[in-house]
């Protein structure tokens, strides 16, 4: 939220995922950025990775979004996140609209 009101809507994503990296390291909040993903397929690891914009806590990701608004490919996107993480919770924030708006994902 602190965020949002700082900044408003109308930046690309990554002002905002900078924003919120200062956000949380002030509040002392674990988190990696860009979160590495390997996919497995079958019985290997394909070659090309995924990565999460944020995983906090090592329990939820944290999808970041700058659009107009949110479409259902980006939750297809958070699912396919928790699949290769092993996270059960992943929230979908777009910073893009005048009204701060999110997605809670669970699997």
């Amino acid at each position: 939220m602190e965020v949002h009101n700082q900044l408003g809507a109308g930046f690309l994503e990554i002002v905002y995922k900078d924003a919120l990296e200062y956000e949380f390291r002030n509040a002392n909040i674990s988190f990696e950025r860009e979160k590495e993903y390997e996919v497995l397929y079958k019985d290997i690891i394909l070659p090309h990775r995924v990565y999460a914009d944020f995983a906090v806590f090592d329990k939820i990701i944290l999808e970041i979004k700058g659009v107009s608004a949110l479409s259902d490919e980006f939750t297809v996107q958070c699912i396919n996140y928790l699949k290769v993480s092993g996270c059960k919770l992943a929230l979908l924030v777009n910073f893009g609209e005048l009204k701060l708006n999110y997605k809670r994902i669970v699997l």
